[in-house]
This record gives C-alpha cells, structure tokens and sequence, in this order.
C-alpha cells in the first residue's frame, strides 16, 4: 500500500500519549513524510518512525531509512534529538 495512502486523515500528535502504538506513530511520520494533512518535513518524519520503531513497528524501519537516506547528518541528529524530547515529555 502507497504510504500516502495510509497518511490519509491523520491528525500527528492529537491525543498521543506514551500510550500510543507503533503503527499510529508510524501513521504520523507518513503524514510528514507525504505532507498529507500537515506540511511536509523529513526531520518530523524521521522523529515519528525513529519513535514507532521503539514501538515495534517493523515497518517504519524501512521508511526512517528511507529518510534518512535524503537527510543531512544535521537534519537526522535534530530528529533524534526531538524523539528524544518527545519521550522524556511522555514519561
């Protein structure tokens, strides 16, 4: 499945928890990816698969290195220090 169609009618980051799984995190990396319903943005992206990984999603290893593969080492570094952000604000 196209992953600009699995983006669709995703709303990154309302109602995410520490809680939340890894294909809904994944879901939110596709939309920044596909610029589906948000601006596009590679470090968004990048954060939200690194972050469904953690989850186990098996599937967002494939897209961040997919990113990653377009990103600058500047570009991945601000990812990671942004998932990083983001799970210290969740635990």
């Amino acid at each position: 499945m196209p992953y600009s169609d699995m983006a669709m009618d995703v709303a990154p980051e309302t109602g995410l928890s520490e809680h939340a799984t890894g294909d809904e995190l994944c879901k939110v990396g596709l939309a920044y990816s596909t610029g589906v319903g948000v601006d596009a943005d590679m470090v968004a992206a990048h954060k939200w698969f690194n972050l469904a990984v953690l989850k186990g999603s098996e599937e967002a290893k494939e897209y961040r290195h997919q990113m990653a593969e377009m990103m600058s080492s500047e570009e991945i570094k601000q990812a990671l220090k942004s998932a990083r952000a983001w799970l210290s604000l969740m635990n």
